[in-house]
């Protein structure tokens, strides 16, 4: 079990409990343990008790449900209290944005027991007659119904990528000579996915092996194609002769109109492909563009060109490692300099940087600065928050300080797009602005961005020279990669940037660059892929 799986487990006791009217203080520090464990770096399945025991938080309780949920899967007292709520009350606790006391008062007062029944009530107006309720809430309320019983089949890549890499050995393992690939959505690094999809150049008597694998079950089976479940994963299985598994694979990999002007049958690799279609060579994640002719620019940007980890917290505010050990791991990556860019003191809840501790830390990147033995260097950043009349936090004094500040709204989300779209226009405008954060504020199957006039924030961008992010982290990856060609058109600068709360983290920019990929960014159009010095002065330093 992952850390992500154990966080899960601690963050759905803590929303049972709170449904039950449990202990206020109890169900605080199983969401504090909880978000410990998804920012936590290294995997506690290959931790010592001890090392368990030192996390900030742990106790002898929450030690004992952890070393339960690693050797046994499950937590007795999670499942104690799942046993006490209706099944519906379940799904409905996985609802962003509603809460476990609104959950509560509409099923005791309206009776309601599933997401579908909830959503039935609000368009009957019903949830304005409970207390605490109100129009606006019942609004909201139903906003996020609608998100989440749209996006309720769907699952990140991030979640599923260990496990499908996994499966794919076993395949290899099982099968070792038969030729294989995955495809579609998968193979595209799409961040959202619905499926797995899976070619094989086979015939159907393969199927039988396929079937015989642990956690393998079959839901559908016809001629060229098997639909089954892996760990209740969906995953689709097409079959091909040798002779046209590269035709098949290019296909099903997409956009299938590319395929569609394709003349021959047979071809021995992709690359005889786009040599047909007179278009340069393009790895899948970066074909989505590749239509009616369009040309991608000479070169995308890779992984091998970013220079620079921009965007990274520290234990001076809500990481979980200090500032020299993710320096180090950034030079151990390779990358010629580190960005932190730790939250603002108004963020409370990120344990947001006071005056005093911005001046501890940049005489710490000092230090640390002065004693490297090579070219290697930290850069004062900051992740400042947008206020809601869109300045930035601290004063001017100490904003001059930073080299790297970034803008990026955390509070105060719900939004028309008027507002957001000035809010965030002004926070660009300022003097102090390098970089806008997370543009949209999404969350990836959790929470829809704010509403914006994206034309309107690049083209504020634009004249401001303010650099717009990639935030790579897989639960966010925003800007979304399609208005990449926008802001090139309008000279505006991505930079691809991993958000890390822990030095592990930092690799979230591997899949950033395949994002930024997607949408055509080329090495000149991302600004971390340029050196400390040329990165400085772009930011005015």
């Amino acid at each position: 079990m992952g850390n992500k799986e154990l966080a899960r487990s601690f963050d759905q006791l803590a929303k049972i409990m709170e449904f039950q009217g449990e202990n206020h203080y109890k169900i605080r520090s199983y969401q504090r343990i909880s978000g410990t464990l998804k920012k936590l770096g290294s995997p506690l399945a290959e931790m010592s008790m001890d090392e368990i025991n030192a996390i900030e938080g742990v106790g002898k309780a929450i030690a004992g449900k952890i070393q339960e949920l690693l050797n046994t899967g499950t937590m007795q007292t999670l499942e104690r209290y799942k046993s006490e709520v209706p099944q519906g009350i379940l799904e409905m606790l996985n609802v962003k944005g509603i809460g476990p006391k609104k959950i509560k008062a509409a099923w005791k007062e309206l009776g309601v027991e599933s997401a579908t029944e909830l959503l039935y009530a609000c368009n009957e107006n019903r949830l304005v007659e409970l207390k605490g309720f109100g129009a606006k809430t019942q609004q909201e309320v139903r906003r996020q119904l609608e998100f989440f019983l749209r996006n309720r089949a769907n699952f990140l890549h991030i979640n599923v990528k260990e496990m499908a890499d996994h499966l794919m050995e076993i395949l290899q393992s099982t099968l070792p000579s038969i030729q294989m690939s995955w495809t579609g959505s998968f193979r595209r690094c799409d961040p959202v996915l619905d499926k797995l999809e899976l070619l094989i150049a086979a015939e159907d008597d393969v199927l039988d092996e396929i079937l015989a694998l642990p956690d393998m079950s079959l839901i559908e089976k016809r001629a060229e194609h098997l639909s089954l479940a892996y760990q209740e994963i969906p995953l689709h299985i097409y079959l091909s002769t040798p002779q046209d598994f590269v035709l098949r694979l290019f296909a099903s990999t997409g956009p299938r109109a590319l395929a569609g002007r394709l003349k021959g049958a047979a071809y021995t690799n992709e690359e005889a492909c786009f040599d047909e279609l007179g278009i340069r060579y393009l790895s899948p994640e970066a074909r989505a563009l590749a239509v009616a002719g369009a040309q991608p620019p000479d070169r995308l940007v890779r992984r091998e060109d970013i220079l620079g980890v921009v965007h990274a917290h520290s234990l001076y505010s809500d990481g979980v490692d200090g500032l020299e050990e993710m320096a180090a791991y950034c030079k151990g990556a390779g990358y010629q300099y580190f960005v932190v860019t730790d939250h603002s003191q108004i963020a409370v809840y990120a344990n947001g940087v006071s005056r005093k501790n911005v001046i501890r830390q940049w005489e710490e990147i000092d230090q640390l600065n002065n004693f490297a033995v090579d070219r290697f260097r930290i850069l004062k950043g900051i992740e400042c928050d947008i206020l809601n009349d869109g300045n930035l936090d601290y004063d001017d004094e100490l904003l001059a300080g930073f080299e790297v500040v970034i803008a990026s709204i955390h509070t105060n989300i719900r939004m028309n797009e008027r507002k957001a779209t000035d809010r965030i226009i002004r926070a660009v405008e300022s003097p102090h602005t390098n970089m806008l954060g997370h543009p949209t504020g999404r969350l990836l199957l959790g929470r829809e961005g704010y509403p914006l006039d994206m034309a309107k924030i690049i083209d504020a961008c634009a004249a401001n020279r303010v650099a717009i992010e990639l935030n790579a982290s897989p639960y966010r990856l925003d800007l979304d990669w399609r208005w990449i060609a926008k802001a090139r058109e309008k000279e505006v600068l991505i930079s691809i940037n991993p958000d890390a709360h822990a030095k592990e983290a930092i690799n979230y920019v591997d899949f950033g660059v395949k994002i930024a990929r997607k949408g055509w960014l080329d090495k000149e159009g991302c600004l971390n892929a340029r050196d400390v010095d040329a990165f400085l002065t772009f930011c005015g330093k």
